[in-house]
């Protein structure tokens, strides 16, 4: 592919777009964010102690990942990163039976796969990054 680089750049954009706005949204509000989280994860079987400290870091490894996909930095371990963080949240939703964010998270899981099924394709590297 002639273009891969500015093509791959637009198919990454959307989900760098929507990673990092999640991050950066939550990130002046993580307090209130917080509070929401352990609300929402009540019936779930996760404990709050856990919840905590994950509600607080999740904006910034949401941000981070969004920034490194954007940046095409170390894609093929972003991709990594960004996948294991959707089956983590899907893991959370599955806790509190909550299956329309379940179906959103799995969307993102196959862009995902996508981005990374086109960068070994196109533009990986045969003896690694």
């Amino acid at each position: 592919m002639k273009d891969f680089k500015a093509a791959f750049f637009f198919l990454r954009l959307p989900m760098a777009v929507s990673l990092l706005g999640h991050g950066l949204v939550r990130l002046p509000k993580l307090p209130a964010f917080s509070e929401w989280m352990v609300k929402t994860m009540e019936k779930s079987v996760i404990p709050e102690m856990l919840i905590v400290p994950f509600s607080y870091v999740l904006p910034v490894v949401e941000a981070v990942v969004g920034i490194l996909l954007l940046i095409n930095f170390k894609t093929k371990y972003t991709l990594y990163s960004a996948l294991a963080l959707m089956s983590i949240l899907i893991a959370g939703s599955c806790s509190i039976e909550n299956w329309t964010a379940i179906e959103a998270q799995l969307l993102h899981c196959v862009y995902l796969f996508g981005l990374f099924w086109f960068y070994e394709r196109f533009y990986g590297h045969p003896n690694g990054e």
